[in-house]
This record gives structure tokens, sequence and C-alpha cells, in this order.
């Protein structure tokens, strides 16, 4: 009496589903990597329900009328490299709080952001909790 079945599993796999996603996720990042810009300017943006980590060395404060405040100081805007060189002079990984009031001109803030990108220091945007 033969009791096997006819039906034999074949061992065999088919590679041809896998390489149809790895195309597709190579063409997806080919796609998407031109859109990266190494240039940017690197902003940590804290989430706005939680308090930010980082340890605030300077707070520089942008208002509506286009005065400029470190931490509690007024200065003019062409000083403001300066102040920062000598409040940031010898602090380990020097911080910047960013202030910016709604209406503030984004020329302004990029201008606090540029000095920051030159003399390397890590700027935080600082934003409205919710």
């Amino acid at each position: 009496m033969n009791l096997r079945g006819r039906n034999k599993v074949s061992p065999e796999f088919s590679m041809s589903s896998m390489t149809d996603i790895v195309f597709l996720l190579l063409i997806f990042f080919m796609l998407t990597s031109p859109v990266i810009t190494p240039e940017a300017l690197d902003l940590i943006l804290p989430k706005a329900k939680g308090k930010t980590t980082s340890v605030q060395n300077v707070s520089v404060s942008i208002t509506k009328d286009l005065q400029f405040y470190v931490d509690d100081q007024r200065i003019t805007q062409s000083s403001l490299e300066s102040t920062l060189k000598t409040k940031l002079s010898g602090k380990e990984k020097p911080t910047i709080i960013l202030r910016a009031e709604e209406g503030v001109p984004i020329e302004k803030a990029v201008n606090v952001m540029d000095i920051a990108n030159r003399n390397s220091y890590k700027i935080v945007l600082a934003v409205k909790p919710e």
C-alpha cells in the first residue's frame, strides 16, 4: 500500500520579489538624496511640549521692533557678534537660545544663525509651548 502523496513541496526560493523591493528602495533614495543639502545650518528644534535638554549659555532675543537683547542686555545688531564672542569665550560646547517674536523678518533670525555657524556655536530655536 502506497501512502505517499503526489504533491511535493519544492524547496526553491524566488528572488524576483526581493529584487523588486530593493530596486524600488534604490530609486526612492536616489530621488530624495538631492533634497538633503549638506550646507544647511545645524539647528536643534526642541519639541513644543517638552523642555530643552541642552545647557543654555546665552539667550538672544529679537522683538517685533527689531531690538536685539543678549540675555537681558539691549544691544545693537552690529555689536551682536562681538558680544556673543565675549560671553561665550572659554565655554565648552557654547549654545545660543534664539527667541524671535512672531512677525520678526526671517533675515534677522538668519543673521543670528549665520553668526552661530561662523563661530561654531550650537543654536537652539525656542518655541512657545502648546
